[in-house]
C-alpha cells in the first residue's frame, strides 16, 4: 500500500503540534517529573478498519526519537471493540504531548478507512465497480485522507485540479455545453489525458457521447435513469455515478452497470473510530 510521502506527513505534523501545544504543555509540567519513563497502550473501543499508524509515529518521533512504538495490528487490521492495537514507551511528559495529535489522526483516519471498508463490503457481488473518493476533503489533510480510503479498500480520484480533467456544471455553463466543453478542452490537453464530463440528462449524455468523452460522470440520477444511460453509453465511455451515495443505496448503485461510484461522505463527513491511549503497567 503507498504511503503518503514522509515530508508531507512531516509537515502536517508540524502543524499540528504546534497548534496543540502552543509554548508547552502547562499540566505536564506542572505534574510529572524530570525522567518520568512510562508505556501506554491504544486499545480500540469499538469496531472497524486501523489507519494511521505512519502519522502516529511521525508524532511522536518528531516529540521524541527515543520513544518506542510497537504496534500489533498494522493498517487495514480489522478490530473489534477492546483489541490491543499497540504498545508505545518513552517519557511520560512527551507521550503525553503527542497523545491527543496522535489520536485525533487514528481515530479519524480509521473513521475513513472502516466507512470506505463498509461501503465496498456493500458490492462485493459487483467486482469490476470500484468505490472512489472525491475532492471534498478537509483542507491541508487531503493526502492522509485519501491515504485512509485506499487502505479501506476504495480507490482515488484525481488528487488536484492539475491531475486530470472533469468538466462540472460550471464550467458547460461557462463554455454552453457540453460538446462545445470537451472541443475546447481537447485542443489543450497532452494525447496522454482522459477528459471526464459531468452530465444530468440524457441530452448531455448524447452530446458527451458525441464529443467522445472519455469519462462520464451521471450526477445525482435515480438508478433507473443510470441503468439507461449506461445502456446507451454501451462501454463507449467510462461511467461513473456520483450525487447522494450512501451505504443504504450503493449496491442498488452497482447493479445499474456503472464503473465507478464516487463518494463524497468517504471524507468530507465520516464518524471517527473510538480508539483510546492508556498509560499503566504492560
Amino acid at each position: 500500500m503507498l504511503k503518503p510521502p514522509k515530508q508531507v506527513v512531516s509537515e502536517i505534523i508540524q502543524r499540528a503540534l504546534a497548534e496543540d501545544l502552543g509554548i508547552g504543555d502547562i499540566t505536564s509540567e506542572l505534574t510529572i517529573s524530570e525522567g518520568a519513563t512510562g508505556t501506554g497502550k491504544f486499545i480500540s473501543k469499538s469496531s472497524g478498519i486501523i489507519c494511521g499508524w505512519p502519522v502516529v509515529k511521525e508524532v511522536f518521533q518528531q516529540l521524541n526519537p527515543g520513544i518506542f512504538l510497537d504496534i500489533y495490528l498494522p493498517d487495514g487490521s480489522a478490530v473489534a471493540p477492546g483489541t490491543l492495537l499497540a504498545v508505545i514507551s518513552g517519557p511520560v511528559k512527551d507521550l503525553l504531548a503527542g497523545e491527543r495529535v496522535a489520536l485525533n489522526f487514528l481515530q479519524h483516519l480509521s473513521g475513513i478507512a472502516t466507512y470506505t471498508r463498509k461501503l465496498v463490503d456493500q458490492i462485493s457481488g459487483f467486482p469490476n465497480v470500484r468505490v472512489v473518493d472525491t475532492r471534498k476533503t478537509t483542507p491541508g489533510l487531503r493526502i492522509l485522507q485519501k491515504y485512509a480510503v485506499r487502505i479501506g479498500g476504495g480507490y482515488n480520484h484525481r488528487y488536484n485540479l492539475a491531475d486530470a480533467v472533469l468538466i462540472k456544471d460550471n464550467h458547460l455553463v461557462a463554455c454552453g455545453g457540453v460538446k462545445p466543453a470537451i472541443e475546447m478542452v481537447r485542443k489543450g490537453i497532452p494525447h496522454t489525458m482522459t477528459i471526464e464530463v459531468e452530465v444530468e440528462s440524457e441530452e448531455q449524455v448524447r452530446e458527451a457521447l458525441d464529443a467522445e468523452a472519455d469519462i462520464i460522470m451521471l450526477d445525482n440520477m435515480s438508478p433507473e435513469l443510470m441503468r439507461k444511460m449506461v445502456n446507451l453509453i454501451n462501454r463507449r465511455a467510462c461511467v461513473e455515478a456520483s450525487g447522494n451515495v450512501t451505504a443504504e443505496n450503493i449496491r442498488e448503485v452497482a447493479a445499474t452497470g456503472v464503473d465507478v461510484i464516487s463518494v463524497g461522505h468517504l471524507t468530507h463527513s465520516v464518524e471517527a473510530l473510538d480508539i483510546s491511549l492508556k498509560l499503566g503497567n504492560i
